[in-house]
């Protein structure tokens, strides 16, 4: 009779550790759907090494320093690390959450500007129409991440696009445009569910 296998110890459910292959995919292709092409600009950064971890399935992005400095925090206490990017769902799905907006914003393809009247209406978590679309990036296909800006090029949330440029310019003023995933009132609506 062999002898048992010994048990691999679990990772406790507060360690921050690395992304698995299937979780980083899951991360990047949601990143891509905003960012293009510029996700490699967040990967190779010239500042110095960064990283992505999970912990309390939220992935973080933060430098090599930060994540050296986080492991002198007890798993325990420790709240976030870096830049929360967003979280994975229990049918492990990746959803951006709204603290991720600097990135997003920075690095982002293809970009929305509303209307002061629209800006409101977007920030109380409702979709874009285009009645309050002041423009729209260029060649933005339909279903793409877009970031939704003010009229100040201040970023308010991003969405993803109900139609595409072309298709804007003859839809009617009550059409949607982008529907709304995340904007800048989740702050206050949902300040628990944030940390």
């Amino acid at each position: 009779v062999a002898p048992p296998l010994p048990r691999r110890r679990a990772a406790s459910p507060g360690a921050m550790r690395p992304l698995t292959d299937e979780e980083t995919r899951l991360v990047f292709e949601k990143l891509k759907k905003y960012i293009g092409q510029n996700l490699r600009q967040m990967v190779e950064r010239p500042d110095g090494v960064h990283l992505f971890r999970l912990h309390k399935e939220r992935v973080f992005y933060m430098s090599e320093r930060v994540y050296k400095l986080a492991g002198h925090i007890p798993k325990k206490s420790l709240l976030s690390a870096g830049v929360c990017l967003g979280k994975f769902t229990h049918s492990r799905k990746f959803r951006l959450s709204i603290t991720s907006l600097d990135y997003l914003a920075r690095l982002a393809q293809y970009r929305v500007w509303l209307k002061p009247s629209g800006e409101q209406h977007f920030v109380y978590g409702n979709h874009v129409v285009k009645a309050h679309l002041r423009r729209i990036t260029e060649g933005a296909p339909k279903n793409a991440g877009v970031v939704v800006l003010n009229e100040a090029d201040v970023p308010i949330g991003f969405g993803v696009t109900a139609r595409s440029t072309a298709e804007c310019q003859g839809a009617g003023a009550e059409a949607l445009v982008v529907y709304h995933q995340a904007d800048v009132g989740e702050y206050l609506r949902e300040e628990a569910d944030l940390v």
